[in-house]
């Protein structure tokens, strides 16, 4: 672990209530990423959570983005501030950081990377729901961004197993660290 804890950040992304509901069975996810915030709090790495979310009418879904256009008339009815919480197993404390983003990149719409810039982080632990969302999407740019990268495979999940299981045997490891929360 010591050469993962310089300039290191661990990202808790979209690990929300109005997410939750996209999983099977949240039990492991949320207990292994409990474990990683631990560890991350115990060796003094900082803990950014991440989440999505929108202003009333969401008028940051522009009609041409056809994966959140699917979703803006269901957000019209939702209460953005609880579908935005955090999941209480995973609660941050007083001193984390919550940053609130508008797309699947955990950067597209938000202050994430002025943040990162503070914290002097280079490289970047994900954990997310979902894999494909999130986390790819996430990835991908911090690699563009040259972050160095380490993806926690069981403190991610997707709601198509096989997608998560392509993604972090095959696809992540070409640009980060495909690591078990054991591991890391």
């Amino acid at each position: 672990m010591e050469q993962h804890k310089i300039n290191t950040a661990l990202l808790v992304m979209d690990m929300q209530v109005g997410i939750k509901a996209m999983l099977p069975d949240a039990t492991a996810i949320l207990n292994n990423t409990a474990k990683a915030i631990a560890k991350a709090r115990e060796q003094k790495i900082p803990v950014i959570y991440v989440v999505v979310g929108f202003r009333p009418g969401s008028p940051e879904i522009s009609p041409n983005n056809k994966s959140f256009t699917a979703s803006k008339e269901r957000f019209a009815s939702v209460n953005m501030t609880e579908f935005m919480q955090v999941l209480d197993e995973l609660k941050p404390r007083a001193d984390e950081i919550v940053v609130t983003k508008r797309r699947f990149s955990a950067f597209t719409g938000s202050d994430l990377e002025v943040i990162l810039r503070a914290y002097g982080a280079q490289h970047l632990v994900l954990t997310g729901v979902s894999t494909s969302g999130v986390v790819l999407s996430t990835l991908r740019e911090a690699a563009d961004k040259d972050y160095r990268l380490t993806v926690l495979a069981d403190c991610c999940a997707d709601g198509d197993e096989e997608v998560h299981r392509v993604l972090t045997n095959k696809v992540f490891p070409r640009q980060a660290d495909v690591l078990t929360v054991e591991e890391w």
